[in-house]
Parts: C-alpha cells; sequence; structure tokens
C-alpha cells in the first residue's frame, strides 16, 4: 500500500469494526470516511456493488465484504494474524463465518416485537455462545494468541453492554471462557477504537426506530427516575 488507505464506513456497523481492528492490529495508518446508508453517496455506489460498508480504497482500487478486506490486509502487512497451519487457517475462517450469523441472530433480536419473541431471540443467541463455550482453550484470545476471528468478535460482544442494562437476558451466565474472552477483548486498544466515539448513544437511537420490545425497554428506562 503506497497511500493511506480509506476505510469507508457506517458508525453503527459491525463488519466495519472487524476493518478497523485489523487495520489497528497491522499499525496501518489509515482514513476513516464516515457515510449515510440512508443517503449513499454518488461516487460510493459506483466503487460498491452491494451498497453496504466496509469498503476499503486501495491505491484506487475498491474493496468490498469485510471478510475479503481482513485476508487482503492479513495477507499483505504483518504481523500475520491467521494461522499458518492450512487446517486451522480454514477452522478459523469457518468460525469467523459463525460470528456473523450470531450477528444475524443479533439483528432479530432488535427486531423482535414483543417479549416472547424477544425471549425466543435471545434463547437462540444463549446456544450459539454456549457453542463457543464448547470451543474455546485457554485464552487469553480464541486461539490463544489474537487472530482474525478475535477482530469478528470484539464487535459482536459490544453491544451485549447495552442489552445487559435492559434485562438479565443471561447470555453468558453459564460461560466463563466465553465471559473472559470478551473481558480480553474489550480491553484490546485495537477493539476499543474501532467503535464510533457515539456508538452507545447511536445504538440506543437505531432500537428505537425498531419500534419493538427492546425499544419498550428503553422507553421505559428513559421514564424511570433517577
Amino acid at each position: 500500500m503506497s497511500a493511506a488507505p480509506v476505510l469507508v464506513s457506517h458508525a453503527l456497523c459491525p463488519y466495519v469494526q472487524r476493518a478497523a481492528i485489523v487495520l489497528a492490529e497491522k499499525g496501518v495508518a489509515f482514513e476513516r470516511r464516515d457515510i449515510d446508508l440512508a443517503h449513499k453517496p454518488a461516487w460510493f455506489l459506483r466503487l460498491s456493488p452491494t451498497g453496504r460498508t466496509p469498503m476499503l480504497l486501495v491505491d484506487g482500487e475498491a474493496l468490498f465484504e469485510s471478510a475479503a478486506i481482513c485476508e487482503y490486509l492479513d495477507e499483505t502487512a504483518l504481523p500475520r494474524l491467521h494461522p499458518a497451519d492450512a487446517l486451522r487457517r480454514a477452522k478459523h475462517r469457518a468460525w469467523m463465518e459463525f460470528g456473523s450469523g450470531l450477528l444475524d441472530l443479533i439483528a432479530a433480536f432488535y427486531r423482535a416485537a414483543d417479549d416472547d419473541a424477544l425471549k425466543r431471540r435471545a434463547q437462540e443467541i444463549r446456544a450459539r455462545i454456549a457453542r463457543l463455550e464448547a470451543e474455546l482453550g485457554d485464552g487469553p484470545y480464541f486461539d490463544g494468541a489474537f487472530g482474525l476471528v478475535d477482530a469478528v468478535f470484539g464487535p459482536v460482544f459490544r453491544c451485549f453492554d447495552l442489552f445487559a442494562t435492559l434485562g438479565d437476558f443471561g447470555f453468558f451466565a453459564a460461560t466463563p471462557k466465553v465471559r473472559a474472552w470478551r473481558r480480553a477483548l474489550a480491553a484490546r486498544p485495537s477493539v476499543r477504537q474501532a467503535a464510533h466515539p457515539g456508538y452507545e448513544a447511536l445504538l440506543r437511537a437505531f432500537i428505537q426506530r425498531q419500534g419493538g420490545a427492546l425499544a419498550q425497554r428503553l422507553q421505559g428506562q428513559a421514564a424511570t427516575p433517577a
């Protein structure tokens, strides 16, 4: 990379945070350019076939999809974050996809229309987290040293901070290894700095716009005297 890459981002997108974490871990200086996905600029739509963030602009080329971006960064800048062994590397890629699947469940949790639906979505999330617990070793990260799987799960775990203020969903009650992993990720500078400075307020506003059970809990929280 002969010039500083540009990370085209949206303030709430966890996939953007993945790319930002990898860039930070590699020590690559970059420009972060936020766009409004409700009013996508024409230049962005010309460059992105999917119309989604993140997009990485590198020496006049546009890379889209977070997995491709992270793989490119891992192949072109040290330190390597994927295992050298091909089998372990393939397993890590599979667990990165597992993380994307967990984000899909979290999106359904955001949109749950009532408390019954919210409980069902929470149960599905707990089952996924329990599967992670069975996979983890001694830590502190997914496979010992920090890797691309950790770059995926740092943003995934971040949203649970807000969920904890809205109810006791027991997401991590029976998963001590995942709790320790989550703490280690939250303490890592690259993970902390990947989020937009106003992330929590933006997430609250996003949930309110969904108009579901979580939005009702937020409204009740706002109405409760301090």
